[in-house]
């Protein structure tokens, strides 16, 4: 730990930097079988360039020596890397929990009882719609059978307490008690994060972010229920409506979050996926260790960031600004308020928004397909075929022959 002061809070000591990130967010591949319209990293095409199997068993050498307790997997959709479920193994078996996110598409029932069966690993199912009608018409068609029948799998396995991960929006907020009696009856535990205009979330935040009402409903709903729902201190800008929220109530970008894409880049926030926040790439001398301790960008992230206008605001020591990729996308600066700011005070984005256009920042990349690929998965085990090659962009593309 950076940061010495013994009376400190502890929100202080990581507005400094750890020596080591709390939360990594690791996405394995761009390549997905969905196409998602809020998708944060715009995922749909395998790209060539992605991390080798070892260049990916390296970087979990080096989690190992820097003591990181777990690390958040994602994509694209993880599973359907070929290596998925060796590099899985390979980071249990050096100490380093793993948590993933899935939409489902490849949790069948074998896939079940092994994850039920690893007591380092955590799965995150994800559904933005507690009905078929809601969720698909963000995610795509089937996209919610998936989910249910993957949880039904992991439920059947005697999985207890995986997660039914929920991106809140202005369609599903008015099904948050449907989404907590679905994650009941399945033994799973809710988690509610925060729509961000990252990614293909950009096209789309003026007609799926919450309405204000929305999040004065929500904020009463997490007040009722937080103790029994995980948000991965997604909501902390809602702070300003008087009572913290459960959680750190901070933006740890570059203090004790980051982001590894694909290619070994890393980023101080995982939904801030541009070049104004890369620290710097794994595949240099050094490694992820010395990306974390060495970067600039991530040593001007840890020293005393002045809030501009909002730390006039009675609610500033709590919502701290809100959320940087919120506002970095929404064209605002990034002293100013948030975009959702609950007091209005960011109620110049939808003028700066229509006024910036085609100039407002953009993700690095985007790796969308034109059309997702059908979620149906036809398996014959008495056929093989080789490995797909690298430049293959069929997310579900690779070797027949795998662990479940």
């Amino acid at each position: 730990m950076t940061a010495t002061a013994g009376t400190a809070r502890l929100v202080d000591l990581f507005e400094t930097g750890l020596d080591a990130p709390i939360c990594l967010t690791w996405e394995l591949t761009y390549a997905c079988n969905l196409a998602c319209t809020h998708c944060l990293s715009s995922s749909g095409r395998r790209d060539p360039r992605e991390l080798s199997t070892a260049e990916a068993k390296a970087v979990i050498d080096e989690l190992e020596a820097m003591r990181v307790f777990y690390v958040n997997i994602g994509g694209g959709e993880p599973t359907v890397r070929a290596d998925f479920w060796e590099l899985l193994d390979y980071a249990t078996a050096h100490h380093i929990g793993v948590k993933f996110s899935t939409n489902g598409v490849r949790i069948t029932p074998e896939a079940a009882r092994r994850l039920a069966a690893d007591d380092y690993v955590d799965v995150q199912i994800s559904l933005d719609g507690a009905t078929a009608d809601v969720n698909d018409r963000v995610r795509g068609a089937g996209s919610y059978a998936t989910a249910l029948r993957a949880m039904e799998n992991l439920a059947v396995a005697g999985l207890r307490g995986f997660k039914l991960s929920v991106v809140c929006t202005r369609h599903n907020i008015p099904q948050l008690d449907a989404f907590k009696a679905l994650a009941d009856h399945y033994g799973a535990q809710l988690r509610l994060t925060r729509l961000r205009p990252s990614g293909r979330g950009a096209d789309v935040w003026d007609d799926l972010h919450p309405t204000a009402a929305q999040q004065r409903q929500l904020y009463d709903w997490l007040l009722a229920h937080g103790d029994n729902v995980l948000t991965g201190d997604s909501f902390f800008h809602l702070a300003a409506y008087g009572e913290p929220l459960p959680g750190l109530n901070l933006c740890g970008a570059g203090r004790v979050v980051c982001l590894i894409d694909p290619l070994g880049d890393v980023y101080a926030c995982p939904f801030a996926i541009h070049d104004d926040f890369l620290a710097g790439t794994v595949r240099a001398p050094g490694g992820f260790t010395e990306v974390w301790r060495g970067s600039d960008l991530f040593a001007r992230l840890r020293t005393p960031q002045h809030g501009g206008a909002c730390t006039s605001c009675a609610f500033y020591d709590t919502c701290k600004g809100g959320c940087m990729a919120a506002k970095f996308f929404t064209g605002l600066p990034l002293d100013g308020p948030d975009p959702e700011c609950v007091q209005g005070y960011g109620e110049e984005r939808p003028a700066r928004r229509s006024e910036a256009g085609a100039d407002l920042p953009k993700p690095s990349g985007d790796h969308s397909r034109r059309r997702p690929v059908d979620l149906v998965l036809t398996r014959r085990p008495d056929l093989e075929r080789p490995p797909a090659g690298d430049c293959v962009e069929d997310p579900l593309a690779g070797p027949r022959r795998s662990r479940p």
